[in-house]
């Protein structure tokens, strides 16, 4: 298993600057923003040979969700998530972390009404997961649905959720995301999701319960990453999270360190 990142602010803008930040920071894999990668293939690919940094996958990057309640939003997020893949498989890279949407509406929060019935959701994820499905398989990629809590989407909270829009659609390149922060507040327990759900899980983002760095909160990550080791998963662990203190490069680093040593005693 390889730790990796996404964006900080206090990482360097330059591409192989950042690059080489990660890697001195003790990373191994960097989860990029796919309209970056997009736009900058050729130095993604020159960072990524002079710092031995990885990319596995890509998360954001495009402006229509596959579940948005416009139509024309969705289709040209679809058609943008198709580019970042068709990039992704230009560069060796696994896979997209796709949500159903991020915001957009909650059942939590006022007015508590969906403009768009439970039947009308699943029919425009399906349909656009089906679409992505085929350009994944294309390009050798794969779509890491990703279940976000009950305050963020309405459409998928549980790992089971997603894994009813793979079985449903006998999707083939589509496994699931499972985020350590959104689980902390959607399932029973966090090692029970990853057991159950073992066949389907591709991908694993880490934060801690408050979405804050990993070791600042009430996650128990050695119990974890012990039930990850048991079952073998072998991706990137990646951190999506935000950071709470001042000195934000030394606050980090000792979240690296202290996941690292939770590695080591699961």
């Amino acid at each position: 298993m390889k730790f990796g990142t996404q964006d900080q602010a206090f990482f360097p803008t330059d591409i192989k600057e950042k690059f080489q930040y990660i890697k001195d920071m003790g990373f191994e894999a960097y989860e990029i923003d796919g309209k970056l990668l997009v736009e900058h293939t050729e130095e993604v690919k020159e960072a990524m040979k002079e710092t031995g940094i990885v990319i596995e996958t890509a998360c954001n990057g495009y402006d229509g969700w596959i579940g948005d309640f416009i139509e024309e939003r969705r289709l040209r997020g679809i058609e943008q998530i198709s580019e970042i893949l068709r990039a992704l498989g230009e560069i060796g890279g696994k896979g997209i972390v796709v949500p159903a949407a991020w915001g957009m509406f909650t059942y939590r929060l006022p007015p508590m009404v969906s403009p768009r019935s439970q039947a009308g959701d699943f029919k425009a994820v399906s349909d656009s997961l089906l679409q992505l499905d085929k350009v994944a398989a294309e390009t050798g990629t794969k779509i890491f649905l990703e279940p976000l809590n009950r305050y963020q989407d309405h459409m998928i909270n549980l790992l089971a959720d997603a894994r009813t829009y793979i079985d449903k659609n006998e999707l083939k390149n589509v496994e699931i995301t499972a985020d350590f922060y959104h689980m902390n507040i959607e399932e029973d327990n966090i090692s029970t999701a990853l057991t159950e759900q073992k066949d389907y899980v591709g991908h694993i983002h880490l934060a801690d319960n408050h979405r804050y760095q990993p070791g600042s909160g009430a996650i128990n990550f050695v119990e974890h990453f012990k039930t990850i080791k048991e079952l073998g998963y072998d991706g990137c662990l990646v951190y999506e999270c935000r950071l709470r203190g001042e000195d934000l490069p030394t606050i980090y680093q000792n979240s690296l360190n202290y996941l690292k040593e939770c590695m080591e005693k699961a």
